[in-house]
């Protein structure tokens, strides 16, 4: 079972129900394919450019805007387990926070030729493989790897770029 607290906390784009259920969907199928047989809750916040480079320059001291954050509550060693030690609410793993900015996502679908809805499913994909130990900076495989797990997430749940 998952737990997904959705705080919608701009108003540059819409968040349709479409788009509700894609990060839902998205959330389950990524737990369910890296088979966490566990209570998962997930803290999904919805901002706009201005609050994420805010949020970025102050976890990271990067000043600048992101389409997506992830700060994940469990700690992997190098085999991709965790560590055991993790935070229960009630009686759910608290795996950690998603960001998301829906103008920066709005600004890539533009750009890449798709919808909002899809770049936003690609984002919370991307963060939810973060949130369980993947990797991809300074990692050429692990960046390879989490782009092959996204896109089979996506296609699974007929999310396409078209």
């Amino acid at each position: 079972m998952i737990d997904i607290i959705l705080e919608n906390e701009q108003d540059k784009e819409a968040l349709t129900p479409e788009i509700e259920k894609a990060v839902a969907d998205v959330c389950n199928s990524v737990l369910s394919m890296e088979q966490c047989n566990f209570n998962a809750q997930i803290s999904i916040t919805l901002t706009d450019n201005e609050k994420i480079r805010e949020i970025n320059k102050e976890q990271r001291g990067i000043d600048n805007v992101t389409d997506v954050l992830s700060f994940p509550m469990l700690e992997f060693d190098e085999d991709g387990n965790a560590d055991g030690e993790y935070e229960l609410d009630g009686e759910y793993v608290v795996l950690g926070d998603i960001v998301i900015s829906m103008e920066r996502a709005a600004e890539q679908s533009v750009e890449y030729g798709h919808s909002i809805l899809r770049e936003v499913a690609f984002l919370t994909a991307h963060s939810m493989l973060h949130l369980l130990g993947y990797d991809h900076v300074d990692d050429k495989a692990g960046e390879e790897i989490m782009c092959v797990k996204q896109e089979q997430i996506l296609s699974a749940l007929g999310i396409t770029r078209d």
